[in-house]
């Protein structure tokens, strides 16, 4: 289900001014053309444009619209499988790369923050993957092993610990690890956007692409008011990619993720609950994330019902699990809740790749998009500029489509329900 308008959300009511970016009108040129106004398109566009390269963004609506605009804020390091997983998937050149390029990316993320001056409430705090049954407890010290092995900077956190960090007692473990932490993705990804274009990026908001086809030796967009020809174009439309490349919509799964958010809390529950201020995640079948903001509310996030909403009462699983966390809450009110779609693949892995000369494709974060969509940026840009410095950190993969995809409404709903029952009795 598409969605014809943003939805109510905190972020969007205290983002400020969201810059100026027309429609594109009239024929145009540029070496690069990227299509969706994310994180990747955004990152790739701004490294593009800091090298001297010509690059535009072409947006739908306006950048950070979609989930770069709408997700938990959660600044997290690494990938869905550990290390020694994905070394044993891609091997001992590749696997290292990408353990490496995927734990790092927080700290890449945090220093484009800084070196670009971007204010989006950006604290970098640390990551706390949090397990409540004894499986995922079992899960997060294996984790813990293999980053100690690798000289990362975590540490595991026994139940006393857990209680002191999060303020409930409900954790019977957990692994910090420091790399990580939060912002306000929507500033963010506004920031990108204004770094981007003072640096010569242009970027059309707006303007739904229509087409792409291969005419006289470059690519040509298509939008309602104008055209783009391009040497190269970026697909990076995640969770929102629609039937403009064969084969790439059937290749993922859009999943709703949904947040609720507080009132500000009051000084004393604001200091009782992460008062280090952390960002926490579950460990599970299906995850619970949260954090508390700039401004002392608190947002839960998780997975949510697969359409738009508008409020917080949609989403009461959620606030009843921080009432189950923090007793003390009760009495607080919800004031926001809002949803937005992450791309989710087969293999739970991002997919990059180049069904054709010219073109390359890049989404399916798996809700670990605020850190490695920004990484990814820069590296796409190298790419395109065919600088080979350094090696491609990602594997570049063939576009596979799902099988029986037409039938992932049920599917999602299904996995969801079977998840909850499995993390409700702790299978």
């Amino acid at each position: 289900m598409l969605e014809s308008s943003p939805p109510r959300s905190l972020y969007r009511e205290t983002a400020g001014g969201a810059g100026n970016y027309p429609a594109l009108a009239g024929p145009q040129q540029a070496r690069v053309a990227i299509v969706g106004g994310g994180f990747t398109g955004l990152s790739t566009a701004l490294h593009l444009a800091e090298a001297g390269e010509d690059v535009c963004v072409i947006e739908t609506h306006q950048p950070g619209w979609g989930a770069s605009g709408r997700n938990g804020g959660q600044v997290n390091p690494g990938l869905k499988y550990d290390p020694d997983t994905i070394e044993a998937m891609f091997g001992p050149e590749l696997g290292p790369r990408m353990i490496e390029f995927s734990y790092g990316a927080p700290d890449f993320t945090f220093g484009l923050i800084r070196r670009l001056s971007i204010d989006c409430e950006a604290r970098q705090n640390g990551t706390i993957r949090a397990a409540i049954r004894p499986k995922p407890a079992a899960s997060v010290r294996a984790t813990a092993t293999q980053c100690e092995r690798r000289g990362m900077p975590v540490e595991m956190l026994d139940a006393k610990a857990m209680a002191a960090r999060t303020g409930t007692d409900r954790y019977i473990s957990g692994m910090f690890d420091a790399r990580g932490g939060d912002l306000h993705p929507l500033k963010y990804a506004l920031g990108l956007a204004a770094a981007a274009q003072k640096a010569g990026a242009r970027i059309f908001g707006g303007s739904e692409v229509l087409s792409l086809s291969r005419q006289a030796g470059r690519w040509v967009i298509e939008t309602a008011g104008g055209s783009v020809s391009a040497e190269k174009v970026v697909i990076a439309t995640n969770g929102y990619t629609g039937n403009l490349w064969p084969g790439l919509e059937q290749s993922l799964v859009p999943v709703f993720s949904a947040i609720a958010a507080t009132e500000p809390l009051a000084p004393a529950a604001a200091a009782a609950i992460l008062p280090e201020r952390p960002v926490v995640y579950e460990t599970g079948n299906i995850t619970v994330y949260y954090r508390i903001d700039a401004q002392n509310r608190l947002l839960m996030g998780g997975r949510g019902p697969m359409s738009p909403i508008g409020d917080a009462s949609a989403i009461r699983y959620l606030t009843d699990h921080a009432l189950r966390l923090w007793p003390a809450l009760a009495g607080t009110g919800w004031t926001h809740g809002w949803n937005g779609r992450v791309a989710i693949t087969k293999d739970h892995l991002p997919h990059v790749h180049e069904p054709k000369d010219g073109v390359l494709i890049c989404l399916g974060y798996n809700g670990r998009g605020v850190a490695m969509a920004s990484a990814m940026g820069a590296a796409l840009a190298r790419r395109l500029r065919g600088d080979e410095t350094s090696p491609f950190p990602m594997p570049i993969s063939p576009l596979k489509p799902i099988r029986f995809h037409r039938f992932w409404p049920l599917g999602v709903k299904a996995a969801i329900l079977s998840g909850r029952v499995k993390d409700r009795f702790g299978l």
